[in-house]
Protein backbone atom coordinates (compact mmCIF):
# COMPACT_ATOMS: atom_id res chain seq x y z
CA UNK A 1 0.00 0.00 0.00
CA UNK A 2 3.02 2.00 0.49
CA UNK A 3 3.59 2.52 -3.72
CA UNK A 4 -0.02 2.92 -4.06
CA UNK A 5 -1.15 6.68 -5.42
CA UNK A 6 -4.14 9.10 -4.11
CA UNK A 7 -6.66 10.17 -6.39
CA UNK A 8 -4.70 13.50 -7.05
CA UNK A 9 -1.74 11.67 -7.81
CA UNK A 10 -3.14 9.36 -9.66
CA UNK A 11 -4.91 12.13 -11.86
CA UNK A 12 -2.20 14.70 -11.98
CA UNK A 13 0.45 11.56 -13.30
CA UNK A 14 -2.08 11.07 -16.15
CA UNK A 15 -2.95 14.28 -16.80
CA UNK A 16 -7.00 14.28 -16.11
CA UNK A 17 -9.69 15.30 -13.51
CA UNK A 18 -9.64 13.80 -9.78
CA UNK A 19 -13.71 13.32 -11.33
CA UNK A 20 -12.32 12.15 -14.59
CA UNK A 21 -10.74 9.13 -12.39
CA UNK A 22 -13.93 8.94 -9.73
CA UNK A 23 -15.78 8.44 -13.21
CA UNK A 24 -13.83 5.71 -14.72
CA UNK A 25 -13.96 3.91 -11.78
CA UNK A 26 -17.79 4.37 -11.52
CA UNK A 27 -18.29 2.93 -14.73
CA UNK A 28 -15.51 0.05 -14.68
CA UNK A 29 -13.46 1.04 -17.09
CA UNK A 30 -10.33 0.82 -14.00
CA UNK A 31 -10.49 -0.99 -11.25
CA UNK A 32 -12.43 0.10 -7.35
CA UNK A 33 -9.90 2.21 -5.21
CA UNK A 34 -8.79 0.25 -1.94
CA UNK A 35 -10.50 3.07 0.73
CA UNK A 36 -7.82 3.66 3.49
CA UNK A 37 -8.71 3.85 7.25
CA UNK A 38 -9.04 7.45 6.88
CA UNK A 39 -11.59 6.99 3.57
CA UNK A 40 -9.37 8.04 1.18
CA UNK A 41 -8.76 6.32 -2.46
CA UNK A 42 -5.72 4.16 -2.61
CA UNK A 43 -5.08 3.26 -6.72
CA UNK A 44 -2.29 0.46 -7.48
CA UNK A 45 0.10 2.08 -9.98
CA UNK A 46 -1.04 0.35 -12.65
CA UNK A 47 -4.29 1.86 -12.83
CA UNK A 48 -1.84 4.86 -14.43
CA UNK A 49 -1.47 3.27 -17.21
CA UNK A 50 -5.16 1.74 -17.21
CA UNK A 51 -6.03 5.36 -17.38
CA UNK A 52 -3.56 6.50 -19.95
CA UNK A 53 -4.79 2.99 -22.40
CA UNK A 54 -8.31 4.08 -21.69
CA UNK A 55 -7.40 7.45 -22.59
CA UNK A 56 -5.75 6.85 -26.00
CA UNK A 57 -8.82 4.48 -27.09
CA UNK A 58 -11.37 7.64 -26.11
CA UNK A 59 -9.03 9.59 -28.50
CA UNK A 60 -9.16 6.95 -31.84
CA UNK A 61 -12.59 7.26 -31.07
CA UNK A 62 -14.09 4.27 -28.85
CA UNK A 63 -16.84 5.48 -26.16
CA UNK A 64 -16.14 4.68 -22.32
CA UNK A 65 -19.44 2.12 -22.80
CA UNK A 66 -17.65 0.56 -25.63
CA UNK A 67 -14.19 0.37 -23.63
CA UNK A 68 -15.76 -0.58 -20.39
CA UNK A 69 -17.93 -3.37 -22.09
CA UNK A 70 -14.76 -4.85 -23.61
CA UNK A 71 -12.60 -4.91 -20.05
CA UNK A 72 -15.74 -6.75 -18.87
CA UNK A 73 -15.78 -9.42 -21.11
CA UNK A 74 -12.26 -9.89 -20.82
CA UNK A 75 -12.55 -9.79 -16.70
CA UNK A 76 -15.27 -12.88 -17.36
CA UNK A 77 -12.45 -14.72 -18.83
CA UNK A 78 -13.63 -14.00 -22.90
CA UNK A 79 -11.54 -12.86 -25.62
CA UNK A 80 -12.88 -9.82 -27.44
CA UNK A 81 -9.85 -9.02 -29.23
CA UNK A 82 -11.70 -9.73 -33.01
CA UNK A 83 -14.55 -7.79 -31.35
CA UNK A 84 -12.64 -4.85 -30.58
CA UNK A 85 -11.16 -5.46 -34.10
CA UNK A 86 -14.43 -4.70 -35.63
CA UNK A 87 -15.55 -2.34 -34.01
CA UNK A 88 -12.28 -0.07 -34.93
CA UNK A 89 -12.78 -0.94 -38.24
CA UNK A 90 -16.00 0.66 -37.95
CA UNK A 91 -14.90 3.52 -36.02
CA UNK A 92 -11.72 4.22 -39.41
CA UNK A 93 -14.75 3.86 -42.08
CA UNK A 94 -16.57 6.58 -39.67
CA UNK A 95 -14.09 9.19 -39.91
CA UNK A 96 -13.24 8.42 -43.79
CA UNK A 97 -17.00 8.71 -44.38
CA UNK A 98 -16.97 12.28 -41.93
CA UNK A 99 -13.51 13.26 -43.81
CA UNK A 100 -15.28 13.02 -47.41
CA UNK A 101 -17.95 15.43 -46.08
CA UNK A 102 -16.00 17.63 -44.83
CA UNK A 103 -14.21 17.56 -48.16
CA UNK A 104 -17.12 17.82 -49.86
CA UNK A 105 -18.39 20.98 -47.41
CA UNK A 106 -14.94 22.74 -47.80
CA UNK A 107 -15.22 22.63 -51.65
CA UNK A 108 -19.04 23.86 -51.63
CA UNK A 109 -17.65 26.50 -49.34
CA UNK A 110 -14.46 27.64 -51.65
CA UNK A 111 -17.38 27.77 -54.43
CA UNK A 112 -19.22 29.97 -52.25
CA UNK A 113 -16.68 32.79 -51.52
CA UNK A 114 -15.53 32.34 -55.16
CA UNK A 115 -19.17 33.53 -55.78
CA UNK A 116 -19.50 35.95 -53.47
CA UNK A 117 -15.78 37.63 -54.39
CA UNK A 118 -17.38 38.30 -57.62
CA UNK A 119 -20.68 39.37 -56.32
CA UNK A 120 -18.73 42.12 -53.74
CA UNK A 121 -16.57 43.22 -56.89
CA UNK A 122 -19.35 43.93 -59.00
CA UNK A 123 -21.14 45.86 -56.03
CA UNK A 124 -20.86 49.23 -55.33
CA UNK A 125 -19.42 50.22 -51.67
CA UNK A 126 -22.23 51.21 -49.55
CA UNK A 127 -24.35 48.92 -51.60
CA UNK A 128 -25.80 45.21 -49.88
CA UNK A 129 -24.60 42.15 -52.28
CA UNK A 130 -27.32 39.80 -50.70
CA UNK A 131 -24.30 37.11 -50.03
CA UNK A 132 -26.33 35.45 -47.67
CA UNK A 133 -29.87 35.60 -49.37
CA UNK A 134 -27.91 34.04 -52.18
CA UNK A 135 -27.51 30.88 -49.78
CA UNK A 136 -30.86 30.83 -48.74
CA UNK A 137 -32.26 31.19 -52.19
CA UNK A 138 -29.64 28.80 -53.78
CA UNK A 139 -29.40 30.79 -56.23
CA UNK A 140 -28.11 34.56 -57.21
CA UNK A 141 -30.20 37.63 -56.21
CA UNK A 142 -32.25 39.47 -58.61
CA UNK A 143 -29.98 42.02 -59.42
CA UNK A 144 -27.60 39.15 -60.63
CA UNK A 145 -29.76 37.60 -63.12
CA UNK A 146 -27.97 38.20 -66.47
CA UNK A 147 -25.00 37.06 -64.79
CA UNK A 148 -23.79 33.44 -65.68
CA UNK A 149 -22.30 32.25 -62.82
CA UNK A 150 -23.19 28.89 -61.13
CA UNK A 151 -26.21 28.90 -58.51
CA UNK A 152 -25.09 28.08 -55.06
CA UNK A 153 -26.68 24.76 -53.85
CA UNK A 154 -26.31 23.80 -50.43
CA UNK A 155 -25.09 20.53 -49.62
CA UNK A 156 -26.39 18.24 -47.31
CA UNK A 157 -24.65 16.45 -44.84
CA UNK A 158 -25.75 12.72 -44.03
Amino acid sequence: MDDDLLIGELALLCAVSTDTIRHYESLGVIAPAERSANGYRRFPRSAADRVRLVRRAIAIGFSLDEIARIFRRRASGEAPCRDVRALAAEKLDDVTRRIEEMTAVRDDLKAVIEQWDVRLAASPDGRPAFLLESLAKGEQHETDRDDHRRPLRPRRLR
